[in-house]
């Protein structure tokens, strides 16, 4: 699984950054560094009033943020990952 964080200048003032941090830890915390590539993007195409945009293989969230991080990420990947592994 490859995720894409965009870092362009608008994802980067509503906090790209923090959710490069939480994505990370997420990865150590559930021991999928072989599984998953974090990568940064410039600017996805998909700016937004609220949060930061990310880009899972070919699927493109918005509005992520700090508030709904956990459950983006228990959602859109680890679930899917669970479900890859059946």
């Amino acid at each position: 699984m490859i995720i894409q964080i965009c870092v362009g200048s608008s994802c980067h003032l509503k906090g790209s950054p923090e959710i490069v941090e939480l994505l990370t830890q997420a990865v150590k915390e559930h021991k999928l560094e072989d599984e998953i590539t974090l990568a940064g993007s410039f600017c996805i195409g998909k700016c937004n009033r609220v949060g930061v945009t990310v880009q899972v293989d070919d699927v493109i969230y918005t509005g992520i943020n700090r508030e709904n991080f956990k459950e983006f990420f228990n959602d859109k990947v680890l679930s899917v990952i669970e479900n890859e592994r059946k």
